[in-house]
């Protein structure tokens, strides 16, 4: 999916008489569609637009490098931004690198980065949700899901043997507010007078083998002053634990987990339970098939939403291909999710349904 524009650029580097390697790689998806959503506010009425989130994929654009320094250690970076294909713009909250910035050092222990970077949360569910970051998927029901990144964070992450465990600790996971993101959360933290004020980290052992894989992680997040959602205090915590799977069988890939969340801001109902199962079909090596189906549940009260989702994708190469995307959400109690996450303002009034259908076209580079 990623086609390196400057491959394997060589650099010889002479320091202290060693020689290094470096590479670099600029990459990225531009993924633009037009989708209908019905039922939007207490008027009903449907809603057509080019959404600036996400189609089958967020739009990005990315550089990545490495450099050998010798004796099996090397040195990596990733800056990645986030683009909005309607506009041009850019999304998480504006920032010039919002998806990926980070920098660190590998080798056959693992590798350490730090900087913006992605949560174990995410990881752990790469294989498993099936749809991922479609704009209709787990992100209408959670949008913190595709979009589990901290700031300044110190990360882990290292594969053996099939098994990859990681970890991550942030002192300050989100100092940009919410602007066009979904998840930002105006929560800076790296406070010299509360050491706890909107810290996070993050856990993941996975396994994989070559026809299927397991893999169970937890991701907790601190409040803090002026935090969005109700966190605005250090002793309140959103803790989601994660538990999934996935199996190839022959044509087909089966994928199913559940996210149990205790959110402490949430005086009525801090505990949900959020399960997905999904399938992805090769009809042909060109055509994809996939769908899926999830059911949100909040504990002690009447809260509660179910959806399902399904894409068809016609690849007219490696790197080009054109999909279409159809959700159907059901909200019961005071709940009022928007099947589409591909922008803000399609919520249907508390309790309602919403029907959507996407189009779109992606490429790769």
């Amino acid at each position: 999916m990623q086609r390196k524009l400057i491959a394997s650029i060589g650099l010889s580097l002479i320091a202290g008489g060693a020689s290094a390697q470096s590479a670099v790689t600029i990459y990225g998806i531009m993924d633009a569609a037009v989708e209908h959503v019905t039922d939007v506010g207490a008027g009903g009425e449907g809603l057509t637009r080019m959404p600036s989130l996400t189609g089958s994929v967020p739009s990005r654009l990315g550089f990545r490098g490495t450099e050998d320094l010798g004796g099996g250690l090397g040195a990596l970076f990733t800056l990645e931004m986030g683009i909005a294909p309607d506009s041009g713009s850019m999304n998480q909250g504006g920032r010039s690198f919002g998806r990926q910035s980070f920098v660190g050092l590998a080798g056959p222990w693992g590798s350490v980065t730090l900087g913006r970077q992605y949560t174990m949360l995410f990881w752990s569910i790469l294989d498993a949700d099936i749809l991922g970051p479609n704009i209709y998927g787990s992100s209408s029901l959670d949008s913190y899901i595709p979009n589990a990144r901290a700031d300044n964070s110190i990360a882990y992450r290292g594969t053996f043997s099939g098994f990859t465990v990681g970890a991550t600790y942030s002192l300050g996971r989100d100092t940009v507010n919410a602007g066009p993101s979904p998840s930002g959360s105006n929560c800076a933290g790296e406070s010299a007078t509360d050491k706890q004020a909107c810290r996070e980290w993050s856990a993941l052992i996975k396994y994989d083998a070559p026809m299927w894989g397991a893999a169970l992680a937890v991701d907790e997040m601190r409040g803090g002053a002026g935090a969005f959602a109700g966190l605005v205090r250090s002793a309140l915590k959103d803790t989601r634990l994660s538990a999934n799977g996935y199996a190839k069988l022959g044509a087909f890939k089966l994928g199913a987990g559940l996210i149990r969340r205790d959110n402490e801001a949430s005086v009525a109902a801090p505990r949900s339970d959020l399960a997905y199962l999904g399938v992805a079909y090769t009809v042909t090596p060109q055509l994809v098939v996939d769908g899926e189906f999830f059911r949100l549940k909040f504990k002690g009260n009447s809260n509660k939403s179910t959806m399902v989702a399904v894409r068809a994708t016609y690849n007219f190469s490696k790197r080009t291909a054109v999909y279409a995307t159809a959700g159907r959400i059901n909200n019961d109690g005071a709940l009022s999710l928007s099947v589409s996450s591909g922008q803000a303002a399609s919520n249907p009034v508390a309790g309602g349904s919403q029907t959507a259908i996407a189009m779109g076209v992606r490429h790769s580079f």
